[in-house]
């Protein structure tokens, strides 16, 4: 019986490392899917096209809002994100799990959409830490790493939002403890419905035949 799969949303605090534990849980357990976003930001040294993210144009993010081939988007820092729709729903019919790293605006517009999906926030193991993370990437202006505090504040007020949080205080811990969260999601009974009717379409049918048996015997 293939069970569909889950969809995770991870988000938390620029620089926390939530893009280092998704890449952990993935190399190390089966069965994840990361889904790809698309932005309009520039990439950074070392990304790659397709593997961080899908870099293009803001005319061509808008073209794909227009045609609905978004699950969601958001404006974040200046520039759009937004997950293609076609990927997290292929993925998720295969029966993998489908891991999404957004922001809360775009998290809270795919809980809209699927009521089932787990929301984790990745938090900082103190907010000393987060800025010693923020500050050694080196990769970013005093401008834009201004922006990323201010955001940060903000969301910080819409983690209630979310299902659970989780500390990265070790990469490999942090997701050791979610792959045993999202597995557990396999088993709620609004994830196996189509297995418990099953289940007891059985049993009603050895019942019926139970009861006629005995009923022969008797007479």
């Amino acid at each position: 019986m293939t069970v569909k799969g889950s969809l995770v949303v991870v988000s938390g605090f620029s620089g926390v490392g939530k893009g280092s534990v998704m890449k952990s849980l993935i190399s190390r357990y089966e069965g994840y899917a990361l889904s790809v976003s698309a932005t309009t930001r520039e990439p950074r040294p070392g990304e790659v096209e397709g593997r961080e993210y899908f870099f293009i144009s803001r005319d061509e993010f808008l073209e794909m809002i227009e045609n609905d081939e978004l699950v969601e988007y958001a404006s974040y820092c200046d520039n759009y994100y937004g997950t293609p729709r076609r990927f997290v729903t292929q993925k998720l019919e295969q029966g993998q799990d489908v891991l999404l790293e957004i922001e809360i605006q775009g998290a809270l517009k795919i809980k809209k959409q699927f009521p089932e999906a787990l929301l984790i926030f990745i938090m900082p193991p103190s907010v000393d830490e987060l800025m010693n993370r923020l500050l050694s990437r080196g990769t970013e202006s005093e401008e834009a790493i201004c922006k990323r505090i201010e955001r940060a504040v903000e969301e910080a007020g819409g983690i209630e939002d979310y299902d659970y949080i989780y500390i990265n205080d070790r990469i490999d811990d942090c997701a050791d403890r979610m792959n045993e969260l999202i597995r557990a999601q396999r088993n709620r009974t609004s994830r196996n419905s189509r297995f418990i009717e099953e289940i007891r379409q059985q049993i009603s049918h050895y019942k019926s035949e139970y009861s006629t048996n005995n009923s022969e015997q008797e007479s």
